[in-house]
C-alpha cells in the first residue's frame, strides 16, 4: 500500500470550528516531537497569531509517549504536535488521546485521513518522509569507500565506526527503522542483520536526526535518519548526500494528538486546526524542515525527497503502532542489540 496511493474514505460530518483566535485566551501545555528549529518556527508562528501563551517542550517521540503516559492520571501536556505516527497510534490504543475530527480533515491527503481513521480520530497526519541514511562524501572519499546504497551493504566491513542510529526506545526514527527492517526481512533475520551492523555503529543517539548533524561535522560517515533530515544537511551547506534504500524502505506519517484530559481543550483544538492550514504547513521549509506536508494545497519543497520515486514498502502502521508490537521488539533490542552496543 504505497502512501501516495491510500484511498480516501468517506469522512464522518465534521464538527462545527473551534473558537476564534480572537475568543481564545490563556496559555497551552505542547510537545513538540520535530526538530527544535521547527518546533521553534511553530510556536512563535502561533503566538504571533493567537491570544495564546505556548508551553513548548522539545521531545523524541518515544521520550514524548513515555511523558504523556507517566501523565495519564493528572495530564500536565495539552498537545502532541509531531514526531513518528506509531508512538501517536500507541497512544491511541492505550487511550491516552482524545477523538477528535477537525474541520480541516477533508483538506489533507488521503495518507493524512487514513491515519485518523485507524486510530479513531485519536491522531492525525501532518507531514510523511521516508526512511534512508544520508553520508559525508568527505569522510567516505578519504577512506575509499563506495556510498551504500543497500541496506545490506552498511554491514561492509568498509563502514567499520562510522555509522550511527538513534536508540528505538527514545527516537520515532529508529523505532521506523526497526519495524521497516523486519517487515523487509522477518523478525529473526531483521535482528541478525541489526547484530552485524552494530559492528560498525558508534553511537545509538536519543534524538532520530542526530546521526545526520554529526555526519555533515563531520563526526561519523553515515547517519541512518530520514531522507528529509539528510536533505535540510545539504541544503545548510555540508557534504551530505541522501540514499533511498535499494530495497525498498519504510516511512513515517508525522502525526499530532490532543492529550485526554487536556486542561488547554480549547486552545489545543485551536492550535490543531491551525496547525493542518496549508498556509502553516507550507513554512516549514523556513525551519529547514523538508517534509511533504499533509494539506493538500500546502507547497512542497522542491528539495523534498519524492515519494513517488522512492521504493517504499507497504509499512503497516496498525501492526507497528500497536503496544504489544510495540513493546515486544523493543525489549528485543534492548535483549540482543542495547545489551552488546558499544
Amino acid at each position: 500500500m504505497r502512501i501516495h496511493l491510500l484511498a480516501a474514505t468517506a469522512l464522518v460530518a465534521t464538527l462545527p470550528l473551534a473558537p476564534s483566535a480572537a475568543l481564545a485566551k490563556g496559555s497551552l501545555n505542547m510537545i513538540c516531537a520535530a526538530d527544535v528549529k521547527w518546533c521553534e518556527l511553530m510556536e512563535n508562528m502561533f503566538e504571533k497569531s493567537h491570544d495564546i501563551d505556548v508551553n513548548m517542550v522539545r521531545m523524541s517521540s518515544g521520550e514524548a509517549y513515555a511523558r504523556i503516559r507517566a501523565e495519564a492520571r493528572n495530564p500536565k501536556t495539552d498537545i502532541w504536535w509531531a514526531g513518528t505516527g506509531d508512538p501517536h497510534l500507541q497512544a491511541a490504543q492505550d487511550g491516552l488521546t482524545m477523538e477528535y475530527k477537525s474541520p480541516k480533515l477533508s483538506e489533507l491527503q488521503p495518507w493524512a485521513q487514513h491515519q485518523a481513521e485507524v486510530s479513531g480520530y485519536r491522531t492525525v497526519g501532518v507531514y510523511s518522509g521516508a526512511l534512508g541514511w544520508g553520508y559525508n562524501t568527505d569522510i567516505l572519499q578519504k577512506k575509499g569507500a563506495e556510498p551504500p546504497k543497500c541496506w545490506k551493504d552498511l554491514t561492509s566491513d568498509a563502514y567499520r565506526g562510522e555509522i550511527q542510529i538513534a536508540n528505538p526506545n527514545s527516537s520515532g526514527t529508529a523505532y521506523t527503522a526497526l519495524a521497516t527492517l523486519v517487515q523487509i526481512m522477518g523478525e529473526d533475520q531483521a535482528f541478525d542483520y541489526l547484530k552485524q551492523l552494530n559492528e560498525n555503529v558508534t553511537q545509538y543517539t536519543k534524538s532520530g536526526s542526530a546521526p545526520v548533524k554529526a555526519a555533515a561535522r563531520g563526526e561519523t560517515g553515515i547517519g541512518i535518519v530520514f531522507m528529509h533530515d539528510a536533505v535540510a544537511m545539504t541544503v545548510q551547506g555540508f557534504p551530505v548526500k541522501t540514499v533511498a534504500p535499494c530495497e525498498g524502505t519504510g516511512y513515517e506519517v508525522g502525526s499530532m494528538s490532543i492529550v485526554k484530559g487536556a486542561r488547554n481543550l480549547e486552545n489545543a483544538k485551536t492550535f490543531y486546526d491551525w496547525a493542518l492550514s496549508a498556509d502553516v504547513q507550507s513554512k516549514a521549509v523556513e525551519a529547514d524542515s523538508f517534509q511533504i506536508p499533509s494539506n493538500k494545497d500546502a507547497t512542497v519543497p522542491p528539495q523534498a525527497p519524492k515519494l513517488d520515486e522512492i521504493k517504499l514498502i507497504d509499512y503497516d502502521f496498525a501492526k507497528y503502532g500497536d503496544s504489544e508490537t510495540r513493546k515486544a521488539l523493543l525489549e528485543r533490542w534492548d535483549r540482543e542489540i542495547g545489551s552488546i552496543a558499544k
